[in-house]
């Protein structure tokens, strides 16, 4: 089978790459425009593999995404390519329009031209997985209740209001013109390889030079944590095993508030890399994020009773591998901030 990803040069894409390569026979076009979080380097370990080749394209650019899909000829596609952080969005939500909406709108365009000029048994097997997020459901009221695959959408930021847009083009693509599409809506993914403007990565960062962690109004935020690389085994499950026309949610069943996120990592770090500072004592409390939503959570059922996959990683031994990887690739973390962020607070020039 050969695979189209888009963003597999990012966060979740690469790690999508990593375990098809190391785990699979699959083949892996990587389709990515290398924006500021796009790395090549997180995918180092298998750029010789001959089942691998890179592809740099703008998802927007439908004459070069049709000449990929014509040269390549994947059996599948798995959509990752996107704007994706919160703050951003706030300062500046015209990319993720332009990214997550157009891009996902030219894509699924291109796909469908591709799709139709397959040979019957090809048409039969194609499949079009778009990965998305929890965060179009909104804001679960109260501590009790999961989002399910029926849950209504409610999307708070431009991040997530741009990404249900292109889950309900995704959608309508299926409906309107039978392309054979898949969703998934994940919660949120840590791990090794991840940008240094998330939370995760921005508290260890931070606390090894000894600056200040930012905890948004009181920390009390609560979020369902998924370990990457069990996100990776689902996402590539979803695609060979999935029904078309239908959605999965993926989550880590690991709900953490985040000031309780932060306090796990200062531990940790305090018994892996002491210091005669205490970590804990750099935690600072910071004006809220505009319209932040209190509590995601998943319910992952349908994927667990259907298509058999459930989480490996507790969020204690996913944290801990993590920072592991963190202090084991400081270098890489240099690397990756190029001068164009410097772990400085966004989403707050309203």
């Amino acid at each position: 089978m050969k695979l189209l990803v888009t963003g597999g040069a990012g966060f979740i894409g690469s790690a999508v790459i990593r375990h098809i390569i190391r785990h699979t026979h699959d083949e892996v076009v990587n389709l990515d425009k290398l924006t500021y979080a796009g790395n090549l380097e997180s995918l180092a370990e298998v750029s010789n593999s001959d089942r691998y080749c890179f592809e740099k394209v703008d998802i927007c650019n439908r004459t070069e995404v049709d000449r990929v899909l014509e040269q390549h000829r994947p059996d599948a596609i798995m959509h990752l390519a996107a704007e994706s952080h919160v703050d951003r969005s706030i300062d500046g939500p015209a990319a993720f329009i332009e990214t997550n909406i157009v891009g996902t709108y030219t894509l699924l365009e291109a796909a469908r031209q591709y799709w139709q000029g397959l040979s019957e048994s090809r048409r039969a097997n194609f499949r079009f997985h778009h990965i998305s997020t929890d965060e179009v459901y909104g804001d679960l009221e109260g501590p009790e209740g999961l989002f399910t695959e029926e849950t209504s959408y409610a999307p708070s930021s431009p991040y997530s209001a741009s990404k249900a847009s292109s889950d309900h083009l995704v959608r309508a693509w299926q409906r309107t013109y039978g392309l054979p599409t898949l969703v998934t809506n994940c919660s949120n993914n840590y791990g090794p390889y991840h940008f240094p403007e998330k939370l995760i990565p921005l508290v260890i960062l931070n606390a090894l030079d000894g600056k200040p962690l930012p905890i948004y109004g009181k920390g009390d935020q609560i979020r369902d944590w998924l370990y990457v690389e069990d996100h990776a085994r689902a996402l590539h499950k979803v695609v060979t095993n999935g029904v078309p026309g239908e959605t999965y949610n993926i989550g880590g069943h690991n709900e953490k508030q985040n000031i309780d996120v932060v306090l796990i990592i200062c531990d940790i770090l305090q018994e892996l890399r002491p210091s005669t500072m205490i970590y804990r004592d750099l935690i600072t409390h910071v004006e809220d994020r505009p319209g932040h939503d209190h509590r995601y959570a998943i319910d992952a059922k349908k994927i667990k009773e259907e298509l058999g996959w459930t989480p490996e990683e507790t969020f204690e031994t996913g944290i801990r591998k993590t920072i592991e990887w963190y202090l084991a690739n400081l270098e890489w973390c240099k690397r990756v901030q190029d001068g164009s962020y410097q772990r400085e607070r966004l989403g707050i020039s309203l």
